[in-house]
């Protein structure tokens, strides 16, 4: 999944890009309200972290202005833990959840999951679907037989998204998209190299090839 990742203080953008990374996140970053609307707008992001205290532009004013142009994107802001009015101020601009600094970035990452989840329909704490169960936190998937396999980095990120989209049609460039990060080549073929490694492991059922469209995750066993 891509985030996009607002905020203008580099030492702590610096260390959740590295913590997001590791919990299989593609991450952009923006570190002014500028370059981050226009990017909100542009890039095809599926959530963005938003810090309210920005040069150039508000955090507030991007996120008013994202919402007044019907950019539905899934927001968390970021804001100080006494700054109640802020946290009132960003829901009533559209934000769909809020984290007081300081934070600890475990909170972080579960709530990116959670609200990754309703905004794709899908209740409960946890990944299941087509008799997957994908565990976020080892970047493992357990089968319907009780067996429990890694993936790679790329297997993990590409197979969470297949899973949130299940039965949909997804193009090659859309899952780059929301795979990768901005500076990936968006004209390489890895992503048919891992389609066809979780072809192997999980079964080439699984994964129906649109020929000319793309392909579809299988919403059932």
């Amino acid at each position: 999944m891509r985030v996009l990742l607002v905020e203008d203080d580099e030492t702590l953008s610096a260390t959740l890009q590295q913590d997001l990374s590791a919990k299989g996140f593609a991450v952009d970053i923006a570190n002014n309200g500028v370059d981050a609307e226009f990017m909100g707008n542009e890039e095809p992001y599926d959530i963005a972290i938003l810090d309210l205290g920005l040069p150039q532009r508000s955090g507030l004013e991007v996120l008013t202005n994202w919402r007044s142009q019907d950019n539905k994107l899934p927001v968390i802001i970021l804001t100080a833990r006494d700054a109640w009015h802020e946290r009132i101020d960003g829901f009533k601009a559209g934000a769909d959840d809020y984290l007081g600094k300081p934070f600890h970035v475990e909170e972080l990452i579960v709530r990116i999951q959670a609200l990754l989840r309703r905004a794709h329909n899908l209740p409960g704490k946890g990944l299941n679907c087509a008799g997957l169960q994908l565990d976020e936190e080892h970047q493992q998937v357990k089968l319907a037989s009780g067996e429990t396999l890694s993936l790679t980095g790329t297997e993990f990120r590409l197979l969470r998204y297949f899973m949130l989209n299940a039965g949909k049609i997804l193009s090659k460039s859309r899952l780059t998209e929301h795979v990768y990060d901005q500076d990936f080549d968006k004209d390489s073929n890895l992503i048919e190299v891992y389609i066809r490694r979780l072809r192997d492991k999980l079964g080439k059922e699984r994964f129906v090839t649109r020929r000319g469209q793309g392909y579809i995750f299988k919403d059932s066993a």
